[in-house]
């Protein structure tokens, strides 16, 4: 597993021309890489700010200077910068949910420490409750997205500048049938993701005002682009769905090293193909067009779960990470969570993720929808059962149980905490205690 794909590029010396066969039977294979699920690991997303004055912006000078005091750090993890100035680490793929934990958590002192000597904090907000978007790296991938994402109104540039995550990264599963196979996970995936999103919406306020949504990272997901941030829609088995949802998706971009790159509207990798124009696709161009391909899950031969807001507090984090991994690996949690969400999610429709109406009411209404308390009620009640047995310390165990009673007990989410606050006082800054957004 390899949990850090924000970058893009293809491995070096893959410039054999690739046809159409070639591309379905590539991408069967490496999207779903089976045997016994072992492997976690994660990716968090944090929004940098002024730690005394969180609504200020933070200039373009300081965040450089944070960019390399972080990166001068020996970290486990894998460090980028978004376009936005967002900091991310992804972990290496760990052996077990506490080594994943452990890792992270050690990361995550020595960068804060970091960032406080210059008077930064990285917050926890799936969406800058403040600032528009300002894109600060200039690369022709992101040249080349801001463009095309552009042609389906702003929501692209708000998700590359000012949208912060958490994304779980778990193995997909045993070849065979049942509750650790490769197919049950990959159905799982989608028919839980609803509940996260709705367990862990953090992300009420856009630009200094409250949205109608508990989820606006959620939100502006879903406005994207009308193909890219789509789940594969139809019934065909995983590998197969996932291949021509691939292929039939227009390329964002054809790269060239000796000038801009070319955004083409409509040409999906299929007919790139086909044409062969404006030159023909190599394997490299198939590993990049993946990259630029944003669903709710994504295999690279693991899971990416991308679903979950970033959250607040140092450790938040690891609810997401600990309740996600209990459910989906431990065999007897994994069933029965299956058996309680397919009827929730069939009732949704036939619209694809994260466009069809449950999706829409988890970033909406979080969990004052009845059904999708009710569901997330159950699911973290299997993942505290779990949770012991998939070898969590006692403080994880504590970080959920409490998650749990604060905010699923009540039909709650951390949107609703953070709206109260905003809404209370929205000149958040020099009067509140340091660190109280973070």
């Amino acid at each position: 597993m390899s949990s850090h794909t924000s970058d893009g590029h293809g491995p070096p010396g893959q410039t054999t021309l690739i046809g159409e066969d070639e591309a379905e039977d590539l991408l069967r294979c490496i999207c779903f890489k089976t045997g016994p699920p072992r492997l976690v690991g994660v990716e968090l997303e944090w929004i940098l700010h002024d730690r005394d004055r969180p609504r200020l912006p933070v200039p373009h000078d300081r965040l450089e200077a944070a960019a390399a005091a972080v990166r001068a750090l020996p970290l486990n993890a894998a460090l980028t910068f978004e376009p936005g100035g967002q900091l991310e680490l992804s972990s290496r793929p760990a052996g077990s949910l506490m080594a994943c934990v452990n890792d992270m958590a050690a990361d995550l002192v020595a960068v804060r420490d970091a960032l406080g000597r210059l008077d930064l904090a990285p917050a926890g907000f799936g969406v800058d409750p403040w600032h528009p978007p300002r894109r600060l790296l200039r690369r022709p991938r992101y040249d080349a997205m801001e463009a095309a994402f552009d042609r389906s109104g702003p929501a692209g540039r708000a998700m590359m500048c000012t949208t912060a995550s958490v994304q779980v990264c778990l193995d997909a599963g045993e070849e065979e049938p049942g509750p650790l196979g490769y197919g049950r996970r990959w159905q799982l995936s989608h028919l839980l993701g609803a509940v996260l999103v709705a367990a862990f919406a953090n992300s009420p306020f856009r630009l200094g005002r409250p949205t109608p949504w508990r989820s606006a990272r959620q939100s502006l997901w879903a406005d994207l682009d009308p193909l890219r941030t789509l789940a594969p829609a139809g019934q065909m088995p995983p590998r197969e769905a996932w291949a021509a949802h691939v292929l039939d998706t227009p390329v964002l971009c054809i790269r060239d090293d000796e000038g801009p790159w070319a955004v083409p509207e409509g040409l999906t990798f299929r007919d790139w193909i086909r044409r062969g124009e404006p030159r023909r696709p190599v394997r490299a161009d198939l590993d990049y067009h993946i990259t630029t391909l944003f669903p709710p899950v994504r295999p690279r031969g693991h899971l990416e779960l991308r679903m979950i807001d970033a959250q607040p507090g140092d450790d938040g984090w690891l609810v997401p990470l600990a309740v996600t991994t209990a459910l989906f690996d431990d065999p007897e949690a994994a069933e029965t969570v299956y058996r309680t969400v397919k009827p929730l999610a069939e009732s949704a429709g036939p619209l694809a993720a994260p466009r069809n109406p449950l999706w829409t009411a988890a970033a909406r209404d979080g969990l004052t929808d009845p059904e999708l308390r009710a569901a997330a009620t159950t699911c973290f009640d299997l993942a505290l059962e779990a949770l012991p047995r998939r070898g969590a310390t006692r403080a994880v165990q504590d970080a959920v149980a409490g998650f749990r009673d604060r905010y699923v007990a009540r039909g709650r989410c951390p949107a609703d905490d953070l709206g109260e606050r905003l809404t209370a006082d929205p000149h958040l800054g020099p009067a509140h205690p340091k660190g109280a957004l973070s």
